[in-house]
């Protein structure tokens, strides 16, 4: 099967995502063999897996998510993202993404590095904390 390259930190992404409580789901068009051999490099529990998702069904599933009560924040990077990245609560671009899905995301990640995710939540607490204070 040809799939995209795992990031070296994207095992260590969904660690540090479910330790801070967040459900972490993968949608993507790639074959249910191929999605699941990506979840499981990744960590990833194989019933949060959404595989074999055209592109223009992307935004569904985030609204399915988000119609079971869940946040969704939606990590994209290419064209087939964007109306996801519009659908989701936050949408998150990776930086070397098509510039319809910059457009469309809240929060454009500089890197391809999907540690950043952690980063950008914890950072967006810290603020929400320090705002709080004040």
């Amino acid at each position: 099967a040809i799939s995209d390259e795992i990031k070296p930190t994207s095992k260590e992404a969904v660690s540090v995502l479910q330790d801070m409580g967040i459900d972490v789901w993968m949608v993507t068009g790639d074959h249910i063999t191929t999605a699941s051999a990506i979840a499981d490099q990744i960590g990833l529990c194989q019933s949060h897996v959404m595989a074999g998702v055209m592109p223009k069904h992307k935004a569904d599933k985030v609204i399915e998510l988000q119609n079971a009560g869940g946040i969704v924040a939606m990590v994209g990077d290419g064209i087939n993202d964007s109306p996801a990245l519009a659908q989701a609560d936050v949408g998150i671009a990776i930086g070397a993404g098509t510039d319809v899905a910059l457009e469309c995301a809240d929060v454009v990640l500089i890197k391809s590095d999907p540690f950043d995710v952690a980063k950008v939540i914890d950072l967006s607490a810290a603020t929400l904390r320090r705002i709080k204070l004040k």
